[in-house]
């Protein structure tokens, strides 16, 4: 699979645990933070339209541990982004250890833009992300 973007980490010693591995929740937060910087580094300015009273918000997260990682590791996390109708974009996130490209884990993460709490279609968005 090509991905547009991707992003290296390191696994930090108190994100293991007792097993000394990583804990599952804490890959929402790797997954998390590799949006974020995706979306920064296409433009969108989360504190601007968080302003004008829009918000990105995930809604949906499916997440398929393949094998773990242990503190020291480093890994990549890499991604694509779809349209799954008018209102959702679909993160396609893939985890895997370094250097020997294991997979660690697939994720597929939902989300939709709100103004005041309803979904919109966020025309800044549309053109950073689709066009």
């Amino acid at each position: 699979m090509r991905y547009e973007y991707e992003l290296d980490f390191e696994v930090r010693d108190y994100e293991c645990d007792l097993q000394g591995i990583v804990n599952n929740a804490v890959y929402l937060h790797y997954l998390e933070h590799s949006r974020h910087k995706y979306l920064l580094s296409k433009g969108i300015d989360f504190a601007k339209m968080h302003e004008e009273g829009k918000d990105l918000v995930v809604v949906r997260v499916e997440a398929d541990y393949k094998s773990p990682l242990k503190s020291g590791d480093r890994f990549v996390i890499r991604l694509n982004v779809s349209k799954e109708g008018r209102l959702r974009m679909v993160f396609h996130q893939d985890i895997y250890r370094l250097p020997d490209e294991k997979l660690v884990l697939k994720a597929k993460t939902l989300g939709v833009c709100l103004l005041n709490g309803r979904p919109i279609v966020a025309e800044e968005v549309e053109r950073a992300l689709f066009s």
